[in-house]
């Protein structure tokens, strides 16, 4: 009987592509994948260690994990993803009960360290080059079968003084443009019909490899390929979005009208504290000219409240811009303070509750500007990919180019007819609850 592996991946779309290829390797190799981890053998907890809250969401599933273990439910647990590549002696020293800690440079070699684990080896670390983890060969896909994602470079050459993901997975790489059409013309073929391309900066995407930004020419590329209905960028510099790339976002039509541009700030001295170029001066012109040039299209940003030295003035600042701006989509964090990057040890660190606050009050400020939007949806009919029927409110729900899955709301909304999950339909929006819309499929 083949041995039975879980796998519970955690953290962002990237971690979450490393886990699909992770599985693929496993399950080529002969192991049965399961998808309720706990009635598994082996459980694999593909961890993120990005910020406070994650790495505790991450420890607290591994000691739940090693729990079943110590039941006799299951008979090892391995931690992989981020928190193992950055904590790797700690996590050995002050969690004894995991049987291998893996960093990202050794995902390929899992299915080795697992068969060591059943021939009675003792607890395994394995790690090697940050550039020796892998983006190309196989994926089990594990998302909802009608989307994926495409991760199009892995690491992050930014060097923002509040992040660790330069030191966990390295600089900035690409990957060639002919790998990542394969790839997406695969997805296409087994039934994929939106594609959401993600990497740490994809407007940085190319720079390395061919010498300048390419990111305009592979959305092109991307957009040739039959199967697909929508494409949607994730996570899009603001001082790298080109007069070249919006030219392609708005000309496009597989191009969903959605760019996700996490600012984190319109301060100039925060940012420049923050190893991020601008002020709000450029980001007002940035934001004027992508609603200009692309009529209805939906930004999302991320900001960080509570900066070292952030004061209440460039905090005012911040509120302000957030209600003049009317971002459609918008998530404000507390400032986290991380060891290793360049902001730990900066002077002026704010209390806990202090930055907790302002992220509650940015967040308020939003909910003000998200029912403003949400109204004016009222009326309008929008196109729908059908996620699912919620029995318990007795009707569909899904989304529209307006939301990206797993981030943003949904549209909920009654049909006379079954429908299937992947289809897309028109919705006409009826009213609108919290972030979400309420609607009437219409023929």
């Amino acid at each position: 009987m083949a041995t039975r592996v879980g796998m519970v991946s955690l953290g962002c779309p990237k971690n979450q592509v490393d886990a699909e290829h992770m599985l693929y390797n496993l399950k080529k190799d002969g192991f049965e994948i399961v998808a309720d981890a706990a009635l598994a053998d082996v459980v694999v907890v593909n961890t993120c260690g990005f910020i406070e809250s994650a790495k505790q969401e991450a420890i607290d599933t591994i000691l739940e994990f090693c729990t079943l273990k110590q039941e006799g439910r299951i008979k090892a647990v391995i931690a992989t993803g981020c928190l193992a590549e950055r904590y790797r002696d700690e996590m050995r020293r002050e969690m004894p009960e995991i049987d291998a800690v893996v960093g990202l440079g050794s995902n390929d070699k899992l299915t080795d360290i697992i068969r060591e684990l059943y021939s009675g080896s003792e607890p395994i670390c394995a790690y090697g080059a940050k550039t020796d983890l892998k983006m190309e060969g196989g994926r089990i896909i594990s998302t909802e079968p009608f989307y994926a994602y495409i991760k199009i470079a892995e690491g992050c050459s930014n060097c923002c003084t509040y992040c660790a993901i330069p030191s966990i997975r390295g600089k900035f790489r690409s990957r060639r443009i002919e790998d990542i059409i394969e790839e997406a013309s695969w997805l296409a073929d087994n039934g994929v019909t939106e594609a959401v391309v993600i990497a740490q900066d994809v407007t940085r995407y190319g720079e390395d490899i061919y010498g300048k930004p390419m990111l305009p020419e592979l959305l092109k590329k991307l957009c040739e390929i039959e199967g697909f209905k929508w494409i949607r960028t994730l996570y899009c510099y603001p001082e790298r979005i080109t007069d070249e790339l919006i030219d392609v976002i708005a000309s496009e039509d597989k191009l969903v009208k959605y760019i996700d541009m996490p600012i984190q700030h319109c301060n100039g001295d925060v940012l420049k504290a923050m190893n991020r170029p601008g002020d709000e001066a450029y980001l007002i012109e940035l934001i004027n000219k992508l609603r200009d040039r692309v009529p209805d299209i939906i930004l999302r940003t991320t900001l960080i409240a509570g900066f070292p030295g952030e004061t209440e003035e460039q905090f005012e600042q911040l509120c302000e811009f957030v209600k003049n701006m009317r971002f459609e989509r918008l998530g404000c964090f507390a400032y986290s303070p991380e060891e290793g990057t360049k902001a730990f040890d900066m002077p002026g660190h704010l209390p806990d509750e202090v930055r907790e606050k302002r992220a509650d009050i940015i967040m308020q400020e939003q909910s003000l500007v998200a029912d403003r939007f949400n109204e004016t949806c009222i009326g309008r009919d929008f196109e729908v990919v059908v996620e699912g029927f919620d029995r318990y409110a007795e009707c569909w729900f899904g989304r529209s180019y307006m939301d990206a899955p797993e981030i943003d709301g949904k549209i909920f909304f009654t049909s006379d007819k079954k429908l299937r999950v992947g289809e897309y339909v028109t919705v006409h929006v009826d009213d609108t609850l919290d972030y979400d819309l309420i609607g009437t499929r219409i023929n």
